[in-house]
């Protein structure tokens, strides 16, 4: 799948672009602030019809307009040609097109459109919380499989419905137990469908990590679920006393995480910023050889400032794995330093872009040895 063209109007810091994507390399160079990652974020936006960041809708507005829209033309892997149109205005809502015609359902888009994003906010993966592992988990998944986000939305909601009866005091066990029967039919195939997807990502994973780092150190993921090996009304059950006191559901699918090791250490706790960055960028490349098998669609890969903190080695085979490789189909990266993207072009055979980004605008440039 391909991205050959985007117009935006309005979108966070770009007032108005049109810009036709070369199939193969496709580099932004400028400054921070200038918008390079706010095109890659209209870029997800089109495949998730929401920001990458989960900021509410009216902050992707630009300043002092009343609306945005983002359009896209897609190349399939077989050919087809798919328009995709997403638009907010702030107090109405939002309107998501496929083909000129609208969903009925936002969920319906996903995964249609796959997409695969390193960026410097993935640290938060690994020294952040457990939702954010959790959202990772979710949101892969659900670009391969569009009946698991259906049953996490309904499991959410019975959630928030055991919530809002703890908080307020409620003790009728009957009332209890009706909720949690949706919350039980439902985790059991989130817990599976996580599990199974950490099974199948995590040798893949572990490949992608040895490659970057050059054996320097074995890393690991393993699924972690407090439904291991017991059931959901068992746990809920054992926990509503002290839940009625805490005024939220303390067990569940929605408290499962990653645990992620260096060598059998944690790579939170003793995890250098480089080995972080590897470890979060093998991830994400595991993540893209997952859906392009699962869903039977070439993501896009977008790699955002993908040379902070890493040393030239592990750039360098960074690129040698996804420039070598063809099964990574369209890439979008982005810098600061010219001489950067110009030592990855220069290794590179095939189509390319460069487009140099200043204040939300987009004028191309030349690069090396280019081909058309």
């Amino acid at each position: 799948m391909t991205l050959d063209r985007i117009e935006i109007v309005d979108f966070k810091n770009i007032p108005d672009a049109t810009i036709d994507f070369s199939p193969g390399v496709n580099c932004l160079l400028g400054m921070n602030g200038m918008g390079k990652s706010n095109l890659l974020e209209a870029i997800h936006f089109l495949s998730f019809a929401r920001s990458a960041s989960s900021v509410p809708d009216r902050s992707l507005v630009r300043h002092g307009c009343q609306f945005l829209i983002v359009k896209g033309e897609y190349t399939s892997d077989s050919g087809s040609i798919e328009k995709v149109a997403c638009g907010i205005t702030p107090g109405k809502g939002k309107s998501l097109k496929l083909n000129g015609k609208e969903y009925q359902r936002i969920s319906e888009h996903i995964g249609r459109f796959p997409i695969v994003t390193v960026s410097p906010s993935d640290t938060r993966l690994v020294d952040g919380s457990g939702e954010e592992r959790r959202r990772l988990m979710d949101m892969v998944i659900s670009q391969a499989d569009p009946t698991y986000l259906s049953r996490l939305i309904r499991y959410t909601r019975a959630l928030d419905s055991r919530n809002r009866m703890l908080r307020s005091g409620m003790k009728d066990s009957l009332l209890y137990e009706s909720v949690e029967l949706t919350m039980q039919e439902t985790s059991d195939t989130i817990f599976t469908a996580r599990r199974e997807w950490t099974e199948r990502i995590s040798p893949i994973f572990a490949d992608y990590y040895t490659a970057v780092s050059g054996g320097k150190e074995k890393a690991r993921l393993a699924y972690r679920s407090q439904l291991e090996g017991t059931s959901l009304p068992k746990l809920l059950a054992e926990a509503r006393a002290k839940d009625l006191i805490l005024g939220h559901t303390s067990r569940g699918v929605h408290r499962d995480d990653l645990e992620m090791t260096l060598d059998g250490y944690s790579a939170r706790r003793l995890g250098s910023q480089g080995q972080v960055k590897t470890f979060t960028i093998a991830l994400r490349l595991a993540i893209f050889d997952y859906l392009r098998q699962t869903g039977g669609k070439t993501p896009l890969l977008l790699l955002d400032d993908i040379f902070d903190k890493l040393d030239a080695d592990r750039v360098a085979r960074i690129m040698k794995l996804v420039s070598g490789n063809r099964s990574f189909g369209q890439i979008f990266i982005t810098d600061t330093n010219r001489k950067h993207l110009d030592e990855i072009l220069a290794e590179i055979s095939g189509p390319r872009l460069m487009l140099e980004v200043t204040d939300g605008t987009f004028t191309r440039i030349n690069t090396p040895d280019e081909t058309h």
